[in-house]
């Protein structure tokens, strides 16, 4: 079984970017294990709480679950051409102590994916990812890129609903799974 944990670098209730997951999500294949969480409840970084307290229970168990993962799908809006804050600052956490980086990321097979209302496809904020992928010391995948644009008319209450980028997010996700499994760090 191979587990992929998934996260959405956006925290609004009805955000593209985890309906996009969410769609990712029901395409995995039954031997698949999706374990679909969420960076709510990650205070701002701060080294003096840190310091005097550890890492906050929220981001512990974040940890947990990637050590475990056999792979780690990011689906990550675009704010001013970059990584959203929020999703930087639930990094930040998770990289702290610095001697836990191998241990939550080394060598995790990452993807990132993401959805816009505009016309970039969030192609920069991908591009952004790419050096903190890098000093994280993850496989980051760079085969098919997945970049929607135009995501609030591609979905509805019921979720994606356009039928053309379920097939290219099912293309996607399967390439994904296979860089994941030939990438494992666990054997």
């Amino acid at each position: 079984m191979t587990t992929i944990v998934g996260f959405s670098g956006s925290l609004r209730t009805e955000s593209l970017n985890t309906k996009l997951l969410e769609a990712a999500a029901s395409l995995m294949p039954d031997d698949v294990t999706f374990e679909l969480v969420t960076i709510r409840g990650i205070p701002l970084y701060d080294g003096d709480v840190e310091e005097k307290e550890g890492s906050p229970e929220a981001v512990r168990s974040l940890k947990g679950r990637l050590a475990a993962a056999d792979g780690l799908l990011i689906a990550s809006p675009e704010y001013n051409h970059s990584i959203p804050g929020v999703v930087k600052n639930a990094i930040d956490w998770l990289s702290r102590p610095p001697k836990e980086i191998p241990r939550v990321f080394g060598r995790l097979p990452v993807a990132v994916i993401g959805a816009t209302p505009g016309r970039g496809g969030t192609a920069l904020a991908q591009a952004a990812w790419l050096p903190v992928l890098h000093a994280l010391g993850t496989r980051a995948f760079s085969g098919r890129a997945m970049q929607v644009s135009g995501a609030g008319a591609l979905f509805d209450t019921t979720g994606l609903k356009d039928e053309e980028t379920r097939k290219r997010l099912a293309t996607f996700v399967t390439e994904f799974i296979t860089f994941a499994r030939e990438n494992r760090r666990h054997e």
